[in-house]
Order: structure tokens, then sequence, then C-alpha cells
């Protein structure tokens, strides 16, 4: 009887083990396999885009682009502010930089700017101003954070020139997009992203 009952202590332990293992385990796991910021530095870093073959060019783009679609949008944005994550675009082709640009905008952008394109002019003025205003203030969070950090902080440029945020008000996103260029596009694309956002959340429908 005290063997069985033994036995029984033993089995439970065991079992509990097994549980704290398998659950620690599968912690560690999903933490490795999550995609960070830092991965994504590391991961540009780690490669020399102008000694790659075009397969594995293509390769190493399209991980990249998955890399940075799998962030949150943040996330994203933070990245874009520092710039270094998107170093390699200058190094792309034309056609490499159109594929890019499409495989790392957000789903169902294209029917966001045909929506957007439908408010009242004030009401779409008012979202990219609101736009511009967000991605300044991530701008500024960014570079305090590298203060904070003990590194130096650079002026970085507004996050869309004047020149554009003119063009795109005055043409209108829809057409401005269509006829841009790769390179105007990923200046534009977080400016697409936060306009996203506020069409998904309402924010763009309200009135003050």
């Amino acid at each position: 009887m005290l063997n069985q009952r033994h036995r029984a202590v033993v089995w439970a332990a065991l079992v509990l083990v097994g549980i704290w293992a398998l659950a620690w385990g599968g912690h560690w796991f999903f933490k490795n396999l999550k995609v960070t910021p830092e991965k994504v530095r590391a991961y540009v870093e780690s490669v020399d885009l102008s000694k790659l073959s075009p397969a594995a060019r293509a390769k190493a783009l399209q991980e990249l682009a998955d890399k940075l679609n799998a962030l949150s949008f943040e996330d994203r944005q933070r990245l874009r502010v520092e710039r270094t994550a998107y170093r390699w675009f200058e190094q792309m082709t034309e056609e490499e930089k159109a594929q890019f640009i499409e495989a790392t905008m957000p789903t169902g952008f294209k029917q966001m700017i045909a929506a957007f394109e439908e408010l009242p002019e004030d009401r779409r003025r008012r979202a990219i101003d609101d736009a511009l205003r967000r991605l300044r203030e991530t701008n500024d969070r960014a570079q305090a954070g590298q203060i904070a950090m003990g590194q130096e902080g650079t002026n970085r440029p507004p996050p869309i020139s004047e020149e554009l945020q003119a063009q795109v008000r005055t043409i209108g996103l829809k057409t401005f997009y269509s006829q841009s260029s790769a390179q105007t596009k990923a200046e534009l694309a977080p400016v697409l992203e936060e306009l996203q956002r506020a069409m998904e959340s309402g924010r763009a429908f309200r009135g003050r």
C-alpha cells in the first residue's frame, strides 16, 4: 500500500515536472520565434545585399518583407523613423523597390485609399494633418529614446517633405499614389499606414 502511494507521488511529481518543462519550452520557442525590431536590425546588418546572387537577393528581400510584416504597427513606424532597417531600399532596383513596397504595405490599403477619396475634402485634409502629426510624435519619441540611451540624437527630417504633402493635398491621394515612383511610395508608406489606422478606428469619419 505504501509502495503504491509512493509510486503515485513520484508519478505526480514527474507529471508536474513534465508540464513545467513543456510550458517553459513552449515559452522559449515562441519567444525566439517572435519577430522583434532588434531581430530585424540584426538581419539587415548580417546580410550584404550587393554580394548576393539574383535568386538569393530575391529571397533575402522577401524575408525582410516577411519580418517587417510580422511587426506591430508601432514597431514598423519606429524602424522607419530610425531608417536602419530600410537602408536596403537604396540598393534595390526600381523593380525590387516596387515589389518591396507592395509586399510591405498593409492588407487592404488600396481599398482604404479608394474609401478615403470618398470623404469630404475637409475631412481628407484633416485626416492627413492628423497622420502627419502622429508621425512627428513618433519621430520625436524615437529621437528622445536615443538620447535617453546615450546615443547621439539627430535632427530627423519630417515624416514626408513639405512638397510631397502639398502634392498629396492638391492632386488627391489615389491619383498621386498611382502615378508615383517606388521611391515616393516608400516615403508615403508611413502616412498611408497612419491613415488606414484612422479609417479602421473611425477617427477619419469623426468631426472635431
